[in-house]
């Protein structure tokens, strides 16, 4: 008797586990609250839009890697896998802002030039 309720328990559990699991498996991710920026965006910001995940992620950082910041939200088109109906799907939340500056951005402020000091090394302003 007991051998039966424990086989029924355990069908249960499957039944049970099979009915939920297309739920969990296919359950979406939820958007992100404000448009990603794809000149600006990681990975990990890029897999919150619906359709981009790990691989596509890393295609479109390879992409701003190699050719630059990315003119237009259009520009992913060029990346294998993204056609227009999926592009459609993921054009509301993704944005194209200005690309952060180079390496090579002057962020130093300017030295002084030799005219703003007189012989004795003090500045204009001082004398």
């Amino acid at each position: 008797m007991a051998s039966r309720k424990h086989s029924t328990l355990i069908a249960g559990f499957l039944l049970l586990t099979i009915i939920l699991m297309p739920g969990l498996l296919c359950a979406k991710k939820k958007p992100p609250a404000h448009p990603v920026n794809l000149n600006t965006a990681s990975s990990e910001e890029l897999q919150l839009v619906p359709g981009i995940g790990p691989s596509t992620a890393d295609k479109i950082l390879q992409m701003r890697k190699s050719y630059g910041a990315f003119k237009s939200v259009d520009d992913l088109l060029a990346i294998k896998g993204i056609g227009p109906k999926r592009m459609e799907k993921m054009r509301k939340y993704l944005t194209v802002g200005k690309a952060p500056p180079g390496k090579n951005a002057a962020t130093k402020p300017a030295a002084k030039k030799k005219s703003d000091t007189d012989s004795s090394g003090k500045d204009d302003e001082e004398q």
